[in-house]
């Protein structure tokens, strides 16, 4: 496993499991699975609707709590500085642990100032190894950066070939913030999978198309959280360290890229107001 070193100096494990739209009676069994194969970085969050989950297959793996890299989130209908108090205890009680290592303010929506120095607040506790960010453009991660005490460490944001972040990597490399990519295989939207310039690679070095898309993430320097409720899908997902793209291929993706997103448009008001009012909870 390779790791990163976040902006405070704590390590990260620079490939995990992420259990986005996995549902809550199969997560644990999942995350178990992915204990099992040797990843260490799990990430989820409130919304997600299973840290239970999460927290029984930790618990029940007998691997050492510290050993483990666990990311949870806080939702747009708790942001606030209270609010973001009580969410936090609510995710550790659900999660089963007294600390998160990464804790991120999901969307940039609502009285994120309010729930930002509230996990600073936390963070100097050591109730929160380090803090960050979800989806979060250029313009409001500077605007973050410059008008709070501690910088962020993580901003997870859409990343894969089709919307490859460039201009963003730039800028959070400029600010010492860990670029983590979500939706890695773009949700398997316009035949990812399938794609020729991806399928010759896969052949060239005898892997997958989605082992190459994610061994171009790494190279990158990026952070990824690839999700599947299959073993198998698992193991592939991790047999990732054994190959290295060549220049000419990582060149070759980048070309690929449409700097759109196939998931949904962050810059469409409609899709703004539905993530700022959208409740998880009574």
């Amino acid at each position: 496993m390779d790791f990163v070193t976040l902006n405070n100096g704590v390590k990260m494990p620079q490939l995990g499991y992420g259990v986005y739209q996995t549902a809550p009676e199969a997560t644990e069994q999942a995350v178990r699975d992915a204990l099992s194969i040797g990843y260490r970085l799990i990430d989820t969050a409130a919304s997600y609707g299973n840290e239970e989950g999460v927290g029984k297959a930790i618990k029940e793996s007998g691997i050492p709590r510290e050993e483990i890299f666990l990311t949870t989130k806080l939702w747009v209908q708790d942001h606030g500085y209270d609010n973001t108090l009580k969410a936090f205890e609510t995710s550790c009680e659900k999660l089963g642990t007294d600390y998160i290592d990464l804790y991120l303010i999901h969307k940039p929506y609502g009285d994120y100032y309010g729930a930002w120095r509230a996990m600073e607040h936390l963070y100097h506790e050591g109730r929160i190894r380090a803090i960050g960010v979800t989806s979060f453009w250029n313009e409001r991660l500077g605007d973050l950066i410059a008008s709070n005490e501690v910088k962020p460490a993580v901003n997870q944001v859409e990343t894969n070939v089709w919307n490859q972040k460039w201009a963003e990597q730039a800028f959070m490399k400029e600010q010492g913030v860990q670029l983590e990519a979500w939706a890695p295989f773009a949700e398997g939207n316009g035949d990812i999978f399938r794609q020729p310039v991806l399928k010759a690679m896969a052949e060239k070095y005898g892997k997958t198309t989605g082992q190459v898309m994610l061994r171009w993430l790494l190279q990158r320097g990026i952070v990824v959280i690839p999700k599947s409720v299959h073993k198998a899908r698992m193991q592939e997902n991790f047999d990732v360290f054994d190959f290295a793209l060549d220049d000419s291929d990582m060149e070759a993706i980048k070309a690929l890229d449409t700097k759109k997103s196939t998931i949904y448009d962050e810059m469409d008001p409609k899709v703004a107001m539905f993530i700022a009012t959208h409740k998880i909870h009574d």
